[in-house]
């Protein structure tokens, strides 16, 4: 059952997005075990939050500028990583992938993502 904080936060909540991992799967017309894009989450709502990050080391004449990005999404999807998610926010469509452990919380979850560089 969702809650009204739930609610509440997926109605802030203006993306989509599907997760996608790289699974074995059996070809029955060539006999062979092959590795397949497999979707798992389709169409969920979701939400990116961008943090720019400033670092600035002792002797270096300029900061190195770097961005943050996070994902929130209900916590019962089991995003695995390594996992290629799918973001549609804004009218702007961009795939991502899962980085490090998610912070789990009891309406969501928020996971920072890395642009997705292909199949490892």
């Amino acid at each position: 059952m969702m809650t009204n904080h739930r609610k509440a936060l997926e109605f802030l909540w203006k993306g989509r997005c599907t997760v996608k991992t790289m699974e074995e799967v059996f070809n029955e017309v060539t006999k062979r075990t092959e590795f397949t894009e497999v979707v798992r989450f389709e169409n969920v709502p979701c939400k990116l939050s961008f943090e720019t990050v400033t670092v600035a080391k002792e002797k270096d004449y300029a900061a190195a500028v770097g961005q943050v990005v996070k994902l929130f999404i209900g916590n019962e999807y089991d995003i695995p990583p390594g996992s290629k998610i799918t973001v549609t926010q804004n009218g702007k469509t961009t795939d991502y992938e899962r980085s490090g452990e998610p912070a789990i919380y009891s309406n969501h979850q928020e996971i920072v993502l890395e642009l997705f560089q292909g199949w490892t």
